[in-house]
């Protein structure tokens, strides 16, 4: 994304903000007023293709996906394509930010969906106030995660971002900066609550979503680190929970333990980033935690480049596993009529299958990335994607002759662009 404190110099590269065009309202010789009104719009976009070796399942770079590389298409455009714009505005201490981003859904369609759009209010030179809809603060990248131009590599790491595959929540934040030595801190706080459709009309809630975040930056040093938690609610799997309660206690005690009904998810994540520029290297680490079909994960990754002129080689690896189980006994069969005991065993496999798409997976990637010319970067990645332990990995669309453990060779191109 293009950074929501753009006013604030937060880390973005330098060609990301730009000049802003001040309308001037005093007239005459006068002087300027202070509180003089400030605009500027600016966007950013991806075209991308992306091609996958398997045709069990879909490559794809977040699950809020309809489509991906793979088994829907042998090269697919929807896996990191997108185009947003951003319109800023600043009076004295009061600004606003709407941001809008056309990328495909899990309807399929590029609807544009509202990113960003709040309001800030500067209460001292060190402390603002946020109201409206903001980009959750959690991982390095969370402020331009959908701005490919500002990344190294092609996408941000799937099996680490897409722990969080939501980037924004409506509500407030509260931001202290401050400093310590020559370590420049930013301490936030922010509680809210998102609403994203998914498919077949079913859509994902998450209300009292709260945590804190803490940045730092020192020379060619910059960090993060986040906590946040809220209540989750889905209908996603509701036909498998109410298959198993009709069993009586015993499915009602299984339904119990894996559906999403208001049920708590927490998360916590650290990452840091050392860029003297002419190379680099970062590295993320998060987990989450939920007594649902989403399961327990940590997730981490390594990066770093060099960067020869306007030619960047970089290498990446990262890795996901669960911390709690991805299959279930289920239901028993023993002592149960023949003809119930082929309904459990279906109820079983549709359960299981849903526990199957908590990640367990690794990813080794290698890209170049050329600055063309400014605001514009071509890059090219290779990725060898390997879903282990009975898990589809980030791997969407899954078909009847999918099978874990086999590796998937990702191959993508993509042109960045910033204006």
């Amino acid at each position: 994304m293009t950074n929501q404190n753009l006013h604030d110099g937060a880390l973005l590269p330098a060609m990301l903000r730009t000049s802003i065009v001040a309308c001037t309202l005093a007239a005459g010789s006068a002087a300027q007023a202070a509180d003089e009104l400030a605009w500027k719009f600016s966007g950013f976009g991806t075209l991308g293709a992306v091609h996958a070796s398997t045709r069990s399942a879909d490559y794809t770079s977040t699950i809020l996906r309809a489509t991906g590389a793979g088994a829907s298409e042998r090269w697919s455009p929807d896996v990191d394509s997108r185009l947003g714009a951003q319109l800023d505005v600043s009076q004295d201490r009061w600004s606003a930010v709407l941001q809008v981003v056309s990328e495909q859904g899990m309807t399929g369609s590029y609807r544009p969906r509202v990113e960003w759009a709040n309001v800030k209010y500067q209460v001292t030179p060190d402390v603002a106030v946020r109201l409206g809809r903001i980009a959750l603060p959690v991982f390095l990248a969370a402020d331009h995660r959908k701005v490919g131009y500002t990344l190294p590599w092609v996408r941000t790491p799937v099996e680490v971002y897409g722990a969080l595959p939501l980037s924004s929540s409506d509500g407030i934040d509260a931001t202290w900066r401050w400093s310590a030595g020559a370590m420049r801190h930013a301490t936030q706080a922010f509680y809210g609550r998102t609403d994203t459709e998914l498919f077949d009309s079913n859509r994902l809630r998450a209300r009292g979503v709260a945590g804190f975040s803490h940045s730092i930056e020192q020379g060619f040093l910059s960090g993060r680190a986040s906590i946040l938690s809220g209540r989750l609610t889905t209908e996603v799997g509701s036909e498998v929970f109410a298959a198993l309660r009709a069993f009586g206690p015993q499915g009602a005690a299984i339904a119990g333990r894996y559906d999403i009904r208001d049920k708590r998810v927490a998360m916590a994540s650290a990452g840091i980033s050392y860029d003297p520029g002419q190379w680099f290297v970062s590295a993320e680490i998060g987990r989450t935690h939920t007594r649902t079909l989403l399961g327990q994960t940590t997730s981490m990754y390594l990066g770093g480049g060099y960067r020869f002129h306007e030619l960047t080689p970089y290498l990446g690896y990262a890795k996901v596993r669960a911390n709690s189980a991805i299959s279930d006994p289920g239901l028993p069969l023993a002592g149960l009529p023949p003809r119930l005991q082929a309904t459990a065993a279906i109820v079983n496999a549709g359960l299981n299958s849903y526990l199957a798409t908590i990640p367990v997976q690794t990813t080794a990637s290698a890209g170049l990335r050329w600055d063309a010319v400014d605001n514009v970067a071509l890059k090219a990645q290779y990725d060898r994607v390997r879903p282990t332990g009975g898990s589809r990995g980030t791997l969407i669309n899954r078909q009847a002759d999918f099978r874990s453990d086999q590796t998937v060779h990702v191959a993508s191109v993509a042109l960045d662009f910033v204006f």
